[in-house]
């Protein structure tokens, strides 16, 4: 717990005795808050088995998730992490929309221009692959995006199983709904990537995101001139790269 400031810990705390009694290894701490990334580095080094799968406390995992991916993982000793299909519920848990992909493999190119759907609740991961890759950063925030676009640039097999696994609670204190700050810290994260032939094309889209969330709102004074502004850097980069 990264120094939660609900009922969490209360919570986690009453469920820990019927944990105990069904699963082999029960680890629970709490302190203050240190950040995603780093909470994630820590749980970490706790990890005992071959496999890691990764939640959010809001989220739900359906009862054939672990098995379905296992066995996938066991049948495909190629691949290095694997990902499904979720159900958008809403607070009172009711299933608002489904989503589920026909494709069933991406590119890292693709996960560099944001054009691939793995969502971080389905993941599945060999615990060495992510160990190998170092972890997580904990200076950025888009955590999932930068350990797909780490492993995939490694030439890491990532796969999707076009079934239904978890459930993504949609709510609007999330990150993700927050374009602006999203778009920033998509910007830190491809960074390392600038020698990419599809680099230039992912700052772009970027830059997009950060016009319509930023300078759009600053009236056409602002926002036109900003915008020609970055649509010219793009085309000159592109004709002199």
């Amino acid at each position: 717990d990264d120094g939660s400031k609900d009922q969490s810990v209360e919570k986690i705390r009453a469920m820990l005795p019927v944990c105990e009694q069904r699963f082999e290894h029960i680890y629970f701490n709490t302190r203050p808050n240190k950040g995603l990334c780093a909470t994630l580095n820590e749980a970490l080094t706790h990890c005992q088995g071959k496999y890691v799968s990764i939640i959010a406390s809001d989220d739900m995992m359906l009862a054939h998730k672990t098995q379905l991916q296992v066995d996938y993982l066991k049948q495909h000793p190629e691949v290095t992490g694997v990902f499904a299909g979720i159900e958008l519920i809403d607070s009172n848990n009711r299933v608002i929309d489904q989503r589920v992909s026909a494709r069933t493999e991406y590119s890292f190119d693709d996960i560099l221009l944001n054009l691939h759907d793995l969502p971080t609740l389905t993941q599945m991961f060999h615990l060495k692959d992510i160990m190998d890759v170092g972890g997580y950063d904990e200076s950025i925030k888009v955590e999932d995006w930068y350990m797909l676009l780490k492993l995939t640039q490694q030439q890491k097999i990532l796969k999707y199983i076009p079934e239904v696994v978890c459930q993504y609670r949609i709510h609007d204190e999330s990150f993700s709904q927050n374009g602006l700050k999203m778009a920033e810290e998509m910007m830190k994260v491809i960074q390392p990537y600038r020698q990419e032939k599809s680099f230039l094309d992912a700052e772009f889209k970027i830059n997009r995101s950060i016009l319509k969330y930023h300078y759009k709102k600053k009236g056409a004074f602002v926002y036109y001139p900003v915008k020609y502004a970055v649509y010219l850097k793009y085309w000159f980069n592109r004709i002199f790269a």
